[in-house]
């Protein structure tokens, strides 16, 4: 389960996305630490973002809600000062420092001046070395947990993936969330001891990655690193493994029926069987875009402006940062429309995997995700989001220089024999979430 962050994004004109990103960057280890630095002619202001490998997936099956509940406790105060001195030398120079719990990794976001860098990353630092685990704290952790987890119920976005990943990745894969049910139980009767012991066990430097983009000095990074988490140690390695073994599992639908919503929600898709790093995951992915990103994928095209089925329809690649992930068809239709909607989005995925993508809409395509890359770098918060993702597929950051000119380079042909090789329409789970229409209805 994710926290809520309100993320602020600089726009920046002195971050370009151009080749040479690399050479910019500094990469080394400091207090353990993978420390990634890169300045930039932004003046005086700093983003940082990182991940520590301790989120939901490492949770024992009998404890789903630890993992989250231990990073939910670590702007609760540590051994050294309570959580109102942190948030009032944070809110003293305007900096910011959050926490949130993914299924692989507790994520870090912070911002600050350049000037008080050296405080924000002591602090950080003090926050994942050093909770405090205060009881009462824990016990107002175990009550918003219990809430959020409880409203989602009803939030069919939300219960479509959920059912979608467990559907989709056995009980084993990290990609397999725990149940709701799982999440509430293990919620309430954690111990305040179970989450100092997962932190104990999980949290540490040996595959903590963190990111400093901006207004910075690579040796000022590296001494408040150094005094930061120096003697620190421990820490596990990111649930990676092979890729999914064939054959597919046989096509199967699961619904969900949640009352008086108005629309359906609904994935269909399956398990790639990709990790990002390799060697197709790239041509999958631009064959998916032909397919199903923005107003110009087939599938808005088609679904929605000329058959007016939908206002929301697409198609992505996701979850295959560490792990194989998933291909899947998003859409949301009208209860009375669902079943016009899912068989026209059939009928353009069947298209597209027989008769493959066009000369143009590759050209088009590449340009547009070239593009579109190239934007998101072009801010201080797009900039450190990508090298850390790039660190955490297991790419080295010259991967970001190289990205366009691999882009540009996939043909046709490898495109076309991506998409038949790794997908197969016939064995795709869909997963319908909402009011059905009654002939639907389980």
């Amino acid at each position: 389960m994710k926290k809520i962050l309100i993320a602020v994004v600089l726009l920046v004109g002195g971050v370009q996305a151009q080749a040479g990103i690399a050479d910019k960057v500094v990469r080394s280890r400091a207090g353990g630490v993978d420390v990634i630095t890169y300045r930039t002619s932004i003046k005086d202001v700093v983003t940082i973002t990182g991940s520590l490998p301790a989120g939901d997936a490492f949770a024992p099956s009998n404890q789903a809600a630890l993992a989250t509940l231990t990073g939910m406790m670590l702007d609760r105060g540590t051994l050294k000062q309570d959580k109102f001195s942190i948030a009032r030398r944070l809110e003293d120079v305007g900096a910011s420092v959050d926490f949130s719990v993914d299924s692989q990794t507790v994520d870090i976001r912070a911002r600050c001046l350049s000037k008080d860098l050296p405080m924000v990353i002591a602090l950080i630092a003090e926050q994942l070395r050093q909770p405090a685990f205060p009881p009462e704290e824990f016990e107002r952790v175990r009550q918003q947990f219990i809430g959020a987890v409880r409203s989602s119920i009803e939030d069919s976005s939300f219960r479509v993936r959920d059912a979608f990943n467990r559907a989709l990745f056995p009980a084993e894969h990290p990609n397999h969330p725990q149940s709701i049910e799982q999440m509430l139980q293990s919620a309430g009767v954690a111990t305040l001891a179970q989450a100092k012991a997962f932190h104990e066990t999980h949290y540490g430097p040996a595959n903590l990655v963190l990111v400093f983009v901006g207004d910075i000095s690579d040796a000022t990074v590296r001494k408040a690193m150094t005094a930061g988490f120096g003697g620190w140690a421990g820490g596990v390695a990111p649930l990676g493994g092979p890729g999914l073994a064939p054959p597919l599992p046989p096509a199967r639908t699961e619904t969900v029926v949640l009352d008086a919503k108005p629309s359906v929600s609904v994935l269909l898709g399956q398990r790639t069987g990709l990790r990002y790093r390799d060697p197709d995951s790239l041509a999958l992915r631009l064959g998916t875009a032909v397919l199903g990103s923005g107003f110009t994928g087939r599938l808005m095209s088609s679904v929605r402006e000329r058959e007016g089925l939908t206002y929301d329809i697409g198609a992505s690649v996701s979850d295959d940062t560490f792990n194989d992930g998933a291909f899947a068809i998003r859409a949301s239709f009208a209860p009375q429309l669902l079943e016009k909607g899912l068989n026209s989005a059939r009928r353009e995925l069947r298209a597209w995997w027989a008769d493959g993508i066009k000369a143009d809409e590759l050209a088009a395509r590449k340009q547009n995700l070239i593009g579109r890359y190239q934007v998101g770098l072009s801010t201080s918060n797009g900039l450190a989001s990508a090298m850390l993702s790039t660190a955490q597929r297991g790419l080295d950051l010259a991967w970001l220089d190289r990205y366009p000119d691999a882009a540009r380079a996939l043909t046709l042909e490898q495109v076309n024999a991506a998409i038949r090789k790794y997908l197969d329409p016939d064995r795709m789970t869909l997963v319908e979430v909402g009011t059905l229409p009654a002939a639907a209805k389980p």
